[in-house]
């Protein structure tokens, strides 16, 4: 089995966009290649095929790996999907599938058979592909979580796979976060521990060499690539609200100036899928941000995203007076676009009669700006839409999804489709389009591969993907003494 684990000194310190654009970087080299994540935290997910031709769910993020390693997306990827629904407990998706909850107290000793399952789908994609590239989760220093990860170093000693840990240098202490990585890890883990990634450098490399060349001698391990910061390089949104970036990476044409029309989306405070508003992002005629306050939603468009937590997202939403700011809104012929969760509590009440969100038999008003009534159901819905878009819910909904100026749908990534995505900005804003997400999304991954292909030994990690880390890797104190 041949696969290099990419992990990271913090979260978000870059291992989505190395495991990305490494995935490309091989793909265009010819190596069949598939991208892995044992377990991803977020609630934004997509809906892929599963072996038997069902829909089933993954992370985002392994979605696009998958597109960037040019192979179909598939449970594997993400073998365990973590979608929090509140700050103790977290609904579970194994190898796509719907599997329970898991609580805050499970975390260190409930989570063994998530781990066979994750070892298992690793295993599977190993046997199919010549390289898989693994996307680890926060930190693998996090020493107090070691006995029970599956994630990170655990899954490296499963599979016997050299590791390159990605530091993020724009936050500042990036050496001292490498060199405290590696000593606190126990000597086996320390043995997997290979290289290093320098990520978001900004100004002359030849500035950092004499800290790269200290690294490499305080360690035993050569840095293996220095990515400089750019500010197209974006993914599909994970759980970040910064849509920074996105025009300078769509080679849009066109100009918003004057006539640049304001999208307010709702920050709810579970928001889910936020994805779907990024095609929105790339539109120059578009100015999006995201909002909480009532005074914020002076807008000329105004949007429910999707949540994990539809009631407690609406009662959120009236605690802060939106409910009545979105109604004054509709209510002067503005449009209000709701996306799944949004949409729903656009409608006249929702029902959860088998206790899926709250008590069972709870009944609780929506906006009232549609017809719509939602029934929760504990079977969620997984469906694709061709050329673009998915549904993801536990929602049943009837009614009327447009009134006036007002439009519900319940399919995530409708945005994405071009096609529909002019018609209604023709038609809710007088906009003309001027940006293709998918031509956008494709060029983004190509900008990935080409940064990794320049600025990273991909041979090297080639090697150690292949061969494993090489023996007598110097051990640090105190994990050497472990």
């Amino acid at each position: 089995m041949a696969g290099i684990l990419v992990a990271g000194t913090t979260s978000d310190a870059g291992k989505s966009v190395v495991t990305t654009g490494l995935c490309r970087a091989l793909a265009r080299r010819g190596v069949r290649v598939a991208p892995y994540k044992a377990q991803n935290m977020s609630n934004n997910s997509m809906v892929c095929t599963a072996g038997d031709g069902t829909a089933a769910e993954i992370g985002r993020a392994q979605w696009v790996q998958a597109l960037a390693a040019r192979v179909e997306p598939e449970p594997a990827h993400n073998p365990v999907l973590l979608k929090p629904g509140s700050e103790r407990r977290s609904h579970v998706v194994v190898m796509g599938r719907p599997a329970g909850s898991l609580s805050s107290a499970d975390w260190e000793h409930g989570r063994a058979h998530l781990a066979r399952a994750a070892h298992a789908a690793y295993d599977d994609l190993a046997s199919r592909h010549e390289v898989v590239v693994a996307e680890g989760a926060g930190s693998p220093a996090e020493i107090n979580l070691r006995a029970g990860d599956y994630v990170n170093l655990g899954l490296a000693r499963h599979a016997g796979m050299a590791t390159v840990v990605v530091g993020d240098i724009d936050r500042g202490g990036v050496f001292a976060a490498m060199l405290g990585t590696l000593a606190l890890l126990e000597p086996a883990d320390q043995a997997l521990v290979a290289g290093w990634v320098v990520n978001k450098f900004r100004g002359d490399r030849a500035l950092l060499a004499p800290g790269l060349d200290q690294l490499h001698a305080l360690t035993g391990r050569p840095v293996l690539g220095v990515l400089p910061w750019r500010p197209d390089v974006w993914l599909d949104s994970e759980d970040a609200l910064d849509l920074e970036g996105r025009r300078a990476g769509a080679e849009v044409t066109g100009s918003g100036g004057s006539d640049v029309r304001r999208v307010a989306v709702v920050r709810l405070p579970r928001i889910s899928n936020l994805t779907d508003v990024d095609a929105l992002g790339l539109e120059p005629g578009l100015d999006v941000r995201f909002v909480s306050d009532p005074r914020d939603l002076d807008a000329d468009l105004v949007v429910l995203p999707g949540t994990r937590a539809t009631l407690a997202d609406l009662a959120w939403l009236r605690a802060r007076g939106l409910d009545e700011a979105v109604r004054a809104h509709a209510a002067a012929g503005r449009p209000v676009l709701g996306i799944c969760g949004g949409a729903q509590m656009l409608g006249r009440s929702i029902s959860d009669p088998d206790g899926v969100e709250g008590p069972a038999g709870a009944v609780v008003d929506g906006l009232g700006l549609l017809g719509l009534t939602t029934v929760f159901g504990a079977e969620k819905v997984l469906r694709r839409h061709d050329p673009a878009g998915y549904e993801i819910h536990h929602g049943r909904v009837a009614g009327e999804t447009e009134a006036g100026a007002v439009t519900a749908t319940m399919v995530h990534g409708r945005l994405e489709d071009d096609t529909y995505r002019a018609t209604y900005l023709r038609q809710a804003l007088g906009v003309a389009s001027a940006a293709s997400f998918p031509a956008a999304r494709e060029r983004r991954l190509e900008l990935l591969g080409d940064l990794v292909e320049e600025h990273c030994d991909v041979d090297a990690l080639l090697a150690l993907a292949r061969d494993g880390a090489p023996a007598g890797l110097r051990l640090l104190e105190p994990g050497a003494s472990r």
